[in-house]
């Protein structure tokens, strides 16, 4: 089975991303342990964090960071939606 594809990123405070899957799974994940060094290090600024969007199967910043699918699916957070 393949692993689900994001098909919606929204930045949460504290450096969280919620995602959405095909398989309709939602999923919190924390990108604050990635933030260091001068590359991924450039996301603490919360303008730049916020640029944050779906390309392909990972998330993307506008300065190109971006996180491995596997990482993205597999080390977030199930959540439930509130209805």
């Amino acid at each position: 089975m393949l692993r689900p594809k994001p098909i919606e990123v929204t930045p949460l405070d504290n450096y969280k991303l919620s995602l959405i899957f095909d398989n309709g799974e939602h999923k919190i994940f924390d990108v604050k342990p990635l933030i260091s060094g001068e590359w991924f290090g450039e996301l603490q600024d919360i303008s730049i964090f916020k640029t944050v969007k779906i390309s392909g199967n990972i998330v993307e910043w506008i300065n190109g960071q971006n996180i491995c699918p596997d990482d993205l699916y597999y080390l977030s957070k199930a959540t439930v939606v509130q209805q």
